[in-house]
């Protein structure tokens, strides 16, 4: 006889410890524009966005996060979304090689940070934007491009880490990073395997194919969530923390074992980022 999935007990998920590092979006505002989200006439309201993202802060502190953080700097309003001042793994730091002429002090403040807190610096010679556009998945780095990340940097990744770099295209402008399209829901490895949810429509066929075929029980996200940065969101293998207003998401993380955790982000969206793009994950 055939199980009912509805009566197929969620599996059991275990958290793991994290480190992170997060920037308070002390200067937080929209002054230009260089993502679909952006509109520099609708008005931003600072304190809301800071106290936005101590709502995340404190979260993360709750769950017991190692979490630290750099100094915000003045005219870098969008210093906060921290996932993109570089990708950290085995004690080496990769820095951040901005796009936008906007955005590039960006990365050498980071790259300071990575240096003075003991870190191996690699500064980059290619183009790219830190762990927005990078995701480690188990062993191996998912690797974005398409609208911001060179392909080139690809390479320059795996130089560094030694690690397999699998190149996700993305085609939809309002997916600009990686991090948008995809979420890494185990970040240790539990059963061989580690398991994601995604967006379709945010990439082309080909790389479609590749998730389909490594991650055959990925979670599917729907439209409306994606669109409100649903996937944006940092797991520890058992709680998530999502966008709140990601309510289909949420049923589906419960279905799978995970423990979703909303939280509010709205003013950050306004500058293009949600909770993932304000956690840079930091491996020792």
């Amino acid at each position: 006889m055939a199980t009912d999935p509805s009566t197929t007990p969620a599996p059991t998920r275990q958290a793991s410890h994290r480190t992170i590092l997060m920037c308070k979006p002390d200067f937080f505002t929209v002054s230009y524009r260089i993502n679909p989200w952006m509109n520099p006439e609708n008005p931003t309201d600072t304190s809301v966005a800071v106290q936005q993202w101590q709502t995340l802060y404190d979260t993360y502190v709750g769950l017991g996060f190692d979490v630290h953080l750099i100094d915000p700097i003045a005219g870098l309003p969008d210093m906060v979304y921290s996932a993109n001042g570089g990708f950290v793994l085995d004690g080496k730091a990769y820095g951040a090689n901005f796009t936008y002429p906007e955005r590039q002090p960006e990365g050498p403040a980071y790259m300071d940070w990575f240096a003075a807190n003991g870190y191996d610096v690699s500064v980059p010679v290619e183009v790219n934007e830190g762990e927005g556009d990078f995701l480690l998945v188990g062993d191996v780095i998912l690797a974005g491009t398409g609208f911001r990340t060179d392909t080139t940097s690809h390479a320059e990744l795996s130089s560094i880490f030694g690690r397999e770099v699998i190149t996700l295209n993305l085609i939809n402008p309002s997916f600009y990073h990686l991090d948008t399209a995809i979420a890494v829901l185990d970040p240790e490895t539990t059963d061989g395997s580690n398991n994601i949810a995604y967006l379709e429509s945010a990439f082309d066929e080909p790389s479609l194919a590749i998730l389909r075929q490594r991650y055959p029980d990925a979670i599917l996200v729907s439209e409306e969530d994606a669109a409100i940065l649903g996937l944006n969101s940092y797991s520890d293998g058992y709680n998530v923390v999502i966008a709140a207003k990601a309510k289909g998401f949420e049923a589906q993380l419960r279905e799978r074992g995970y423990n979703p955790i909303g939280v509010d982000l709205s003013e950050l969206l306004l500058g293009g980022g949600g909770v993932k793009c304000c956690t840079l994950e930091l491996r020792r």
